[in-house]
């Protein structure tokens, strides 16, 4: 490809950037694209889930053109104190299919598997083989890089998929169950646990074992010995372990972002996933966002690459300053109770009204859904729930071991 210049060059073929591929097939066909990605597939080792009311319907629109598991009966939550079932629709989508609807619907040509990206600038890419893709547009979807100017715990996380003998018996997801042990796998003195699951059939469920902790330390025999645990107790024993994931995310607290957005700033290159902040600073979560960035992208598709780079530069800056109330409540999580005792905080949250709930993992929360959070009794004491809203946390230096493709 070297000599020819292309209209768009996407780096990292994860969630971000395969949703970006395909918005701008979807709304300009005639651009020439290549999508690069260093794995032998697109979006990794994970399964992404995400409720209903996230979406906009342009969202759902492309989204729809990947296999995924709905559940519209609503998911369960439990917790030591009380269990309860919200009516909002969930969705989940395993990396696989998001690799083989991406290979289907996408030009040959434009898919660049095994290819390693060496250097990246304004005009273009340059492979590990020396290969030059020349591109009117750069964009940047790599995974999140740690760094010292932000600060934060980590969601550290292990799940299998398993075939059983007999039927599991859910009828729908269980995204929260803390009704668990809270102490932390690697004992590091406690966290917040939560075991997800999903029947993905009715012989097939997805067993997720979760937790928020301090430092980014996995013991692997520990959390599949859990999840050997937790399978056992409500009689799924038996089958097959037909896939499996584990990785970990950062949960932001704080952070100088102008200071990390220069660290990683490639001048004229536009940088449009994780690696650009695009996250949500307390529950990770990345499916709306990336959404909304892809469907951005696509509606500015005739941008030149230093334009393209400035506005999700500043969008970027933008959604820090939105999500500024989602890392104080980090701060909370992370720093008000005593690590067994986290449990507390979002045991009284899902006792707040659905709309609420919704808007907050979407990270749309209303002025008034930030006061009620806030209102009321807190699961902690006033002077530690204070103490913990100045405190900004450990920076985040560490290198990530994630599977788990944002």
């Amino acid at each position: 490809m070297s000599g020819n210049t292309i209209d768009v060059a996407i780096v990292g073929g994860g969630l971000a950037g395969g949703l970006i591929a395909l918005a701008l097939f979807r709304e300009r066909p005639e651009l020439r694209l290549s999508i690069i990605e260093n794995g032998k597939s697109f979006g990794g080792n994970h399964r992404w889930s995400w409720f209903d009311s996230d979406l906009s319907e342009a969202g759902r629109e492309l989204l729809a053109a990947f296999r995924q598991t709905e559940w519209d009966s609503g998911y369960d939550v439990a917790f030591p104190k009380y269990r309860r079932t919200l009516k909002t629709g969930y969705r989940s989508m395993a990396s696989a299919d998001f690799h083989e609807g991406l290979v289907r619907l996408l030009p040959e040509g434009a898919m660049r598997l095994g290819c390693a990206a060496e250097a990246i600038d304004a005009r273009g890419v340059t492979l590990a083989d020396g290969e030059r893709i020349n591109a009117r547009a750069v964009i940047d979807c790599r995974s999140f890089s740690p760094s010292p100017h932000l600060r934060g715990g980590w969601q550290i996380f292990m799940g299998r998929q398993m075939r059983l003998d007999t039927a599991h018996g859910l009828e729908r997801p269980v995204i929260m169950d803390a009704a668990v042990d809270q102490h932390a796998p690697h004992g590091n003195g406690g966290a917040y646990r939560f075991v997800y699951t999903l029947p993905l059939g009715a012989h097939d469920v997805f067993i997720e074992d979760t937790y928020y902790a301090d430092d980014p330390k996995m013991d692997r025999s520990a959390l599949s010995s859990r999840i050997d645990a937790y399978a056992r107790q409500h009689g799924w024993a038996d089958g097959a372990i037909v896939g499996s994931e584990a990785g970990l995310l950062p949960v932001l607290t704080g952070g100088d972002f102008a200071a990390y957005q220069a660290e990683v700033r490639i001048p004229g290159v536009a940088i449009a996933g994780a690696r650009g902040g695009f996250v949500h600073p307390l529950t990770s979560y990345t499916m709306v966002i990336a959404v909304e960035n892809a469907l951005t992208i696509a509606a500015e598709a005739d941008l030149a690459g230093a334009q393209l780079a400035a506005l999700f530069e500043t969008r970027a800056a933008r959604h820090w300053r939105k999500t500024g109330y989602y890392r104080m409540l980090a701060r909370m999580l992370f720093f008000a109770p005593k690590p067994h005792r986290r449990v507390d905080i979002f045991q009284r949250f899902y006792t707040l009204r659905e709309g609420l709930i919704e808007r907050f993992y979407a990270a749309r929360s209303t002025r008034r859904d930030k006061l009620r959070v806030l209102w009321g009794k807190p699961p902690v004491t006033i002077p530690r729930a204070l103490a913990a809203m100045i405190k900004r946390g450990e920076p985040l230096t560490t290198k990530s071991q994630s599977e788990k493709s944002v």
